[in-house]
């Protein structure tokens, strides 16, 4: 019979370490002792709509679940070193939150946290509110769906990385990235994409200054471009953009298809640049066509 812990307070060290096949409910892990760690080592335990305000209170944890949580911001690196880790409906609100966990999935949450989601694999993010800095970093095998990101220096040195019915309101994303799907979501932000390679963007929209420089093996499938001037800069790239692209400059090697084009800049290249960009109006836009004909 699992051991049931209800309405409980706990501040000390090691409150409840290595604590087995357990429930915990409704409890507090807070107070002047100030103790860390206090579900570290835990197995097979659910703990439900209990708040944290302890450092560190779950790492190496297996098959712990996390429902109906808050965290708050003393609770600093609470989920670490997980396996079989499960969180919904939480509140992540305290500096790394997630790190090097394996087969960790988290779903309707709302998360504020710094450095989310380090050196993780086998990951979900689903239905949530993240913002972060340098969120995912050098993770794989992460998928995330449904999710509203807001934050700088994402998804840099990722590997196999899949994005869908997203919005990113980013800076310098994908950075280094190996393997990256993004699809049917919005990507704004500036320089995005640099030094990636496979990275590649379904129906997608696009805005921001000098995006996907320096790619290998990038595509884009029925994309829009939305103020994306200095485009595509040294890139090997297989491009539909339906309407218009401000400007693309020396594009490395491959066919960029285009509505329309504001500017093609060829000059002061130090790397090849012989990619091709060709003006198909039957990528343009019903509001762009429109506007043709008036």
């Amino acid at each position: 019979m699992r051991e049931m812990i209800e309405g409980r307070s706990f501040s000390a060290e090691r409150s409840l370490y290595a604590l087995r096949d357990a429930e915990v409910d409704s409890c507090r892990f807070e107070g002047e002792e100030d103790g860390e760690s206090v579900l570290k080592e835990c197995r097979d335990v659910t703990v439900s709509g209990s708040l944290f305000n302890l450092r560190y209170p779950l790492w190496h944890g297996e098959e712990v679940r996390v429902r109906g949580c808050e965290f708050l911001n003393n609770a600093r690196a609470p989920l670490w070193y997980c396996r079989g880790l499960r969180v919904a409906g939480s509140r992540l609100g305290c500096i790394k939150a997630l790190r090097e966990c394996v087969g960790a999935s988290v779903e309707d949450s709302h998360i504020e946290s710094e450095e989310f989601g380090w050196k993780c694999r086998d990951i979900s993010l689903r239905r949530s509110f993240l913002r972060s800095e340098y969120a995912f970093l050098d993770s794989k095998d992460v998928v995330l769906e449904d999710v509203d990101f807001e934050g700088k220096y994402s998804f840099q040195y990722m590997e196999n990385l899949r994005i869908s019915r997203s919005s990113l309101h980013t800076k310098d994303a994908f950075w280094h990235s190996r393997n990256v799907l993004v699809e049917d979501s919005d990507v704004f932000g500036e320089y995005l994409g640099w030094f990636s390679e496979g990275l590649t963007l379904v129906r997608c929209r696009i805005r921001g200054t000098q995006p996907l420089c320096y790619c290998k093996k990038l595509t884009l499938i029925d994309c829009t471009m939305e103020d994306c001037d200095l485009s595509f800069e040294y890139s090997e790239t297989s491009a539909t953009i339906r309407g218009h692209l401000p400007s693309a400059k020396n594009p490395g090697s491959g066919v960029i298809r285009v509505g329309s084009l504001g500017e093609l800049i060829r000059g002061d290249a130090v790397h090849e640049s012989e990619g091709q960009v060709i003006v198909d109006p039957s990528l343009l836009t019903p509001v762009e066509v429109g506007r043709r004909k008036g």
